[in-house]
């Protein structure tokens, strides 16, 4: 068992948690900045965004916020990008055929919604997420989706963790928020006396606050 509190909702990020960029985000850089004239390899602009992501500051998942760590991607290559290429990127990730729903997210979230669970999305995510969600057929599957775009703070404030458990009118410590950051997902909704779990897909779950798979939350939950 996850608390003896009792859950009675259960609420998942989503870039990394149930989606994920496909093939991946250098392949879907390289593939539009083709048609601009730019070549450039998949596998170095994965290892620029990469770096760029983990040492961005005040992201706020503006499209300015987004144009500068895509230009951080492809600096060496092209500088600046063809006029249109940055809108073109920006476009190609609100579509649905450069995303891929993890496995394990449709039978999980079926088998806690007939065990009477609410379930919800907390994002740090920009205004494309909702039509993007209802493309990959997963928003109609939740009752809340709460994105920072729309409330104004971003995990892991407590705002946005704060603003969830009110659309699902529960205390906090009612709902299990699960997420692939430890910052943004595990502390943060922690700080607000939510229960948080880490998804760690095919990591041996050393620690309990682990999970190895979302397929194995419906046993956990009991």
């Amino acid at each position: 068992m996850v608390s003896p509190v009792k859950i009675e909702a259960v609420t998942f990020d989503v870039g990394g948690t149930l989606i994920e960029p496909w093939p991946s985000v250098g392949a879907v850089y390289a593939e539009v900045a083709s048609r601009f004239g730019v070549r450039s390899d998949p596998a170095r602009l994965d290892r620029q965004f990469a770096a760029a992501w983990r040492t961005r500051r005040g992201f706020d998942y503006s499209r300015m916020a987004w144009q500068d760590l895509v230009a951080s991607s492809f600096a060496g290559l092209a500088e600046p990008l063809p006029d249109g290429c940055f809108d073109a990127i920006y476009d190609r990730f609100a579509g649905p055929d450069v995303w891929r729903i993890f496995e394990d997210v449709f039978p999980t979230i079926e088998t806690l919604s007939r065990r009477g669970l609410r379930i919800g999305i907390i994002s740090n995510w920009d205004e494309r997420l909702g039509p993007l969600l209802e493309r990959l057929d997963l928003h109609r599957r939740f009752e809340v989706v709460v994105s920072s775009c729309r409330v104004g703070h971003g995990k892991p404030a407590p705002e946005i963790f704060r603003y969830a458990a009110q659309r699902l009118a529960l205390p906090p410590a009612a709902i299990l928020h699960i997420g692939d950051s430890r910052l943004e997902d595990l502390e943060g909704a922690r700080s607000v006396g939510m229960q948080a779990r880490l998804i760690r897909r095919g990591e041996d779950p050393i620690a309990r606050e682990r999970l190895r798979a979302l397929s194995d939350l419906p046993r956990e939950l009991g």
